[in-house]
């Protein structure tokens, strides 16, 4: 048997943690912002430029991020158009974010970074937040 800390000690093992500091860089990239936080958490407040695809739907809804759900492909296809694009995933404390990365990996993402300390390092650092 394997606890939740575990389970995140073990993915984080096979992922790229980041800073705060570097999602705040990435906000004046292309790269996507993925708040996998339940969504009252999110309304609550959020990182702007990020989209809310909670831990628990994640897989099943990456292919309709509105990156790529404009153009009406196939689910196939709008994940090839996300494999090598930078994308930072953010949640409270960083732990369902490096359960996140390290799914988005395994189905063939590239440049998957999980953001260290989450939304509360975020907030303690006083970084802007859309409320």
């Amino acid at each position: 048997m394997k606890t939740a800390q575990q389970l995140v000690a073990d993915a984080k093992t096979r992922i790229q943690e980041v800073s705060i500091d570097d999602l705040e860089q990435a906000l004046h990239s292309d790269a996507l912002i993925i708040d996998t936080r339940e969504p009252a958490e999110f309304a609550d407040h959020s990182i702007p430029q990020a989209i809310n695809l909670p831990r628990g739907v994640l897989e099943f809804q990456l292919a309709n991020h509105p990156a790529v759900a404009a153009s009406g492909c196939a689910p196939e296809v709008a994940l090839e158009q996300l494999k090598s694009r930078p994308t930072y995933l953010i949640c409270r404390s960083g732990g369902r974010s490096a359960l996140a990365a390290d799914s988005l990996q395994k189905m063939g993402l590239e440049k998957v970074y999980s953001v260290a300390g989450g939304m509360q390092a975020w907030v303690d650092a006083s970084k802007p937040v859309d409320k």
